[in-house]
Protein backbone atom coordinates (compact mmCIF):
# COMPACT_ATOMS: atom_id res chain seq x y z
CA UNK A 1 0.00 0.00 0.00
CA UNK A 2 1.50 3.35 -1.07
CA UNK A 3 1.98 6.42 1.14
CA UNK A 4 -0.89 8.31 -0.52
CA UNK A 5 -3.22 5.36 -0.01
CA UNK A 6 -2.30 5.12 3.69
CA UNK A 7 -2.79 8.88 4.08
CA UNK A 8 -6.15 8.67 2.36
CA UNK A 9 -7.25 5.97 4.80
CA UNK A 10 -6.67 8.51 7.57
CA UNK A 11 -8.50 11.19 5.62
CA UNK A 12 -11.48 8.89 5.09
CA UNK A 13 -11.60 8.15 8.82
CA UNK A 14 -11.59 11.88 9.57
CA UNK A 15 -14.33 12.30 6.97
CA UNK A 16 -16.47 9.68 8.70
CA UNK A 17 -16.03 11.42 12.04
CA UNK A 18 -16.95 14.81 10.57
CA UNK A 19 -19.96 13.35 8.76
CA UNK A 20 -21.30 11.81 11.97
CA UNK A 21 -20.70 15.04 13.89
CA UNK A 22 -22.40 17.09 11.16
CA UNK A 23 -25.49 14.90 11.43
CA UNK A 24 -25.38 15.02 15.22
CA UNK A 25 -24.93 18.79 15.18
CA UNK A 26 -27.97 19.20 12.94
CA UNK A 27 -30.08 16.99 15.20
CA UNK A 28 -29.18 18.65 18.51
CA UNK A 29 -29.08 22.17 17.08
CA UNK A 30 -31.77 22.45 14.38
CA UNK A 31 -31.58 26.26 14.17
CA UNK A 32 -29.04 29.05 14.51
CA UNK A 33 -30.19 29.98 18.03
CA UNK A 34 -28.71 26.83 19.57
CA UNK A 35 -25.34 27.02 21.31
CA UNK A 36 -24.32 23.77 19.62
CA UNK A 37 -24.93 25.01 16.06
CA UNK A 38 -21.20 25.63 15.64
CA UNK A 39 -20.65 21.85 15.55
CA UNK A 40 -22.75 21.57 12.40
CA UNK A 41 -21.17 24.68 10.85
CA UNK A 42 -17.68 23.33 11.43
CA UNK A 43 -18.08 19.72 10.37
CA UNK A 44 -20.57 19.81 7.47
CA UNK A 45 -18.35 21.46 4.83
CA UNK A 46 -15.20 19.99 6.38
CA UNK A 47 -16.41 16.46 5.65
CA UNK A 48 -16.82 17.28 1.95
CA UNK A 49 -13.49 19.11 1.80
CA UNK A 50 -11.76 16.06 3.26
CA UNK A 51 -13.13 13.99 0.39
CA UNK A 52 -11.85 16.61 -2.04
CA UNK A 53 -8.36 16.30 -0.52
CA UNK A 54 -8.52 12.51 -0.75
CA UNK A 55 -9.47 12.66 -4.42
CA UNK A 56 -6.70 15.12 -5.28
CA UNK A 57 -4.17 12.91 -3.52
CA UNK A 58 -5.26 9.51 -4.77
CA UNK A 59 -7.05 9.78 -8.11
CA UNK A 60 -6.01 7.26 -10.74
CA UNK A 61 -7.04 9.24 -13.82
CA UNK A 62 -7.11 13.03 -14.10
CA UNK A 63 -9.71 12.87 -16.87
CA UNK A 64 -12.13 11.24 -14.41
CA UNK A 65 -10.81 12.31 -11.03
CA UNK A 66 -10.40 16.01 -11.75
CA UNK A 67 -14.09 16.60 -12.63
CA UNK A 68 -15.07 14.69 -9.47
CA UNK A 69 -12.76 16.97 -7.47
CA UNK A 70 -14.33 20.04 -9.09
CA UNK A 71 -17.77 18.66 -8.23
CA UNK A 72 -16.76 18.16 -4.61
CA UNK A 73 -15.50 21.75 -4.50
CA UNK A 74 -18.88 23.06 -5.65
CA UNK A 75 -20.58 20.69 -3.18
CA UNK A 76 -18.54 22.11 -0.27
CA UNK A 77 -19.67 25.59 -1.33
CA UNK A 78 -23.25 24.33 -1.52
CA UNK A 79 -22.89 22.85 1.97
CA UNK A 80 -21.83 26.29 3.19
CA UNK A 81 -24.83 28.07 1.65
CA UNK A 82 -27.40 25.51 2.84
CA UNK A 83 -26.24 25.61 6.45
CA UNK A 84 -26.22 29.41 6.78
CA UNK A 85 -29.01 31.16 8.69
CA UNK A 86 -31.31 32.86 6.23
CA UNK A 87 -32.61 31.69 2.89
CA UNK A 88 -29.68 30.71 0.69
CA UNK A 89 -31.42 27.68 -0.77
CA UNK A 90 -31.20 28.92 -4.37
CA UNK A 91 -27.46 29.59 -4.05
CA UNK A 92 -26.97 26.10 -2.64
CA UNK A 93 -29.11 24.66 -5.43
CA UNK A 94 -26.91 26.31 -8.08
CA UNK A 95 -23.74 24.97 -6.43
CA UNK A 96 -25.07 21.42 -6.38
CA UNK A 97 -26.33 21.80 -9.95
CA UNK A 98 -22.72 22.53 -10.91
CA UNK A 99 -21.63 19.50 -8.88
CA UNK A 100 -23.89 17.24 -10.94
CA UNK A 101 -22.68 18.84 -14.18
CA UNK A 102 -19.09 18.11 -13.13
CA UNK A 103 -20.01 14.52 -12.29
CA UNK A 104 -21.70 14.08 -15.67
CA UNK A 105 -18.49 15.37 -17.25
CA UNK A 106 -16.52 12.75 -15.33
CA UNK A 107 -18.97 9.97 -16.11
CA UNK A 108 -18.75 10.59 -19.86
CA UNK A 109 -14.94 10.42 -20.06
CA UNK A 110 -14.98 6.67 -20.74
CA UNK A 111 -18.59 5.95 -21.69
CA UNK A 112 -21.29 7.29 -23.96
CA UNK A 113 -23.81 9.72 -22.50
CA UNK A 114 -27.26 8.17 -22.68
CA UNK A 115 -25.81 4.82 -23.66
CA UNK A 116 -28.69 2.94 -22.04
CA UNK A 117 -31.97 4.55 -23.14
CA UNK A 118 -34.03 2.39 -20.80
CA UNK A 119 -32.18 3.66 -17.73
CA UNK A 120 -32.52 7.26 -18.85
CA UNK A 121 -36.24 6.84 -19.51
CA UNK A 122 -36.71 5.34 -16.04
CA UNK A 123 -34.87 8.17 -14.31
CA UNK A 124 -36.67 10.80 -16.36
CA UNK A 125 -39.96 9.30 -15.18
CA UNK A 126 -38.73 9.29 -11.57
CA UNK A 127 -37.65 12.92 -11.80
CA UNK A 128 -41.03 13.87 -13.28
CA UNK A 129 -42.86 12.04 -10.50
CA UNK A 130 -40.76 13.69 -7.78
CA UNK A 131 -41.25 17.13 -9.30
CA UNK A 132 -44.98 16.59 -9.77
CA UNK A 133 -45.28 15.77 -6.09
CA UNK A 134 -43.58 19.04 -5.20
CA UNK A 135 -45.20 21.31 -7.79
CA UNK A 136 -48.08 22.74 -5.76
CA UNK A 137 -45.86 23.16 -2.68
CA UNK A 138 -43.06 25.08 -4.38
CA UNK A 139 -42.98 28.88 -4.34
CA UNK A 140 -43.51 30.11 -7.90
CA UNK A 141 -39.97 31.53 -8.30
CA UNK A 142 -38.50 28.15 -7.33
CA UNK A 143 -40.40 25.98 -9.79
CA UNK A 144 -38.16 26.42 -12.80
CA UNK A 145 -34.86 26.16 -10.84
CA UNK A 146 -36.07 23.00 -9.07
CA UNK A 147 -37.27 21.50 -12.37
CA UNK A 148 -33.88 22.12 -13.99
CA UNK A 149 -32.10 20.69 -10.97
CA UNK A 150 -34.26 17.57 -10.90
CA UNK A 151 -33.58 16.98 -14.60
CA UNK A 152 -29.79 17.34 -14.23
CA UNK A 153 -29.73 15.20 -11.07
CA UNK A 154 -31.67 12.45 -12.84
CA UNK A 155 -29.33 12.67 -15.85
CA UNK A 156 -26.30 12.33 -13.57
CA UNK A 157 -27.70 9.28 -11.76
CA UNK A 158 -28.84 7.70 -15.04
CA UNK A 159 -25.44 8.22 -16.62
CA UNK A 160 -23.75 6.68 -13.57
CA UNK A 161 -25.86 3.53 -13.93
CA UNK A 162 -25.53 3.51 -17.72
CA UNK A 163 -21.75 3.77 -17.40
CA UNK A 164 -21.76 0.85 -14.97
CA UNK A 165 -23.52 -1.26 -17.60
CA UNK A 166 -21.21 -0.09 -20.39
CA UNK A 167 -18.06 -0.92 -18.42
CA UNK A 168 -19.26 -4.36 -17.30
CA UNK A 169 -16.49 -6.92 -17.57
CA UNK A 170 -13.70 -4.33 -17.72
CA UNK A 171 -11.08 -3.46 -15.07
CA UNK A 172 -13.01 -0.22 -14.42
CA UNK A 173 -16.25 -2.00 -13.51
CA UNK A 174 -15.73 -1.92 -9.73
CA UNK A 175 -15.08 1.83 -9.70
CA UNK A 176 -18.04 2.37 -12.03
CA UNK A 177 -20.27 0.42 -9.64
CA UNK A 178 -19.26 2.73 -6.77
CA UNK A 179 -20.17 5.78 -8.84
CA UNK A 180 -23.49 4.19 -9.82
CA UNK A 181 -24.36 3.63 -6.17
CA UNK A 182 -23.27 7.20 -5.47
CA UNK A 183 -25.70 8.50 -8.08
CA UNK A 184 -28.55 6.55 -6.50
CA UNK A 185 -27.75 7.81 -2.99
CA UNK A 186 -27.60 11.37 -4.31
CA UNK A 187 -31.07 11.05 -5.79
CA UNK A 188 -32.44 9.74 -2.50
CA UNK A 189 -30.73 12.48 -0.51
CA UNK A 190 -31.94 15.35 -2.68
CA UNK A 191 -35.46 13.95 -2.92
CA UNK A 192 -35.76 13.69 0.86
CA UNK A 193 -34.23 17.17 1.21
CA UNK A 194 -36.74 18.71 -1.19
CA UNK A 195 -39.77 16.98 0.32
CA UNK A 196 -38.60 17.80 3.82
CA UNK A 197 -38.17 21.46 2.93
CA UNK A 198 -41.24 22.08 0.82
CA UNK A 199 -43.86 19.45 1.62
CA UNK A 200 -43.52 17.24 4.70
CA UNK A 201 -42.11 17.43 8.20
CA UNK A 202 -39.81 14.40 8.12
CA UNK A 203 -38.70 13.12 11.54
CA UNK A 204 -34.92 13.07 12.02
CA UNK A 205 -34.54 14.64 8.60
CA UNK A 206 -30.79 15.20 8.98
CA UNK A 207 -30.12 11.48 9.31
CA UNK A 208 -31.81 10.64 6.01
CA UNK A 209 -30.59 13.66 4.05
CA UNK A 210 -27.01 13.91 5.28
CA UNK A 211 -26.55 10.17 5.74
CA UNK A 212 -27.34 9.43 2.09
CA UNK A 213 -25.55 12.58 0.92
CA UNK A 214 -22.27 11.67 2.58
CA UNK A 215 -22.61 8.08 1.38
CA UNK A 216 -22.99 9.40 -2.18
CA UNK A 217 -19.99 11.70 -1.96
CA UNK A 218 -17.84 9.01 -0.36
CA UNK A 219 -18.68 6.56 -3.14
CA UNK A 220 -17.87 9.10 -5.84
CA UNK A 221 -14.57 9.92 -4.13
CA UNK A 222 -13.61 6.24 -3.84
CA UNK A 223 -14.53 5.67 -7.50
CA UNK A 224 -11.56 7.82 -8.51
CA UNK A 225 -9.00 5.44 -6.99
CA UNK A 226 -7.10 2.80 -8.93
CA UNK A 227 -7.78 0.15 -6.27
CA UNK A 228 -11.21 0.86 -4.81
Amino acid sequence: MGTATRSNATIYRLFAICAVLAILGSLIAPDASSHWRWLHYLTKPTATLLLLIAVLRGMDSRSYGLPIAIGLGFAALGDFFLMLPGDYFLAGLVCFLLTHCAYIWALTRDSKFGGNIGIFALFAALAAAVFAGLWSHLPSPMRIPVAIYALVLAAMAAQALSRDRQLAGTPAQKAARLAALGGLFFMVSDTVLAYGRFRWNIPYNAIWVLGTYYAAQYLFARSTEKRC
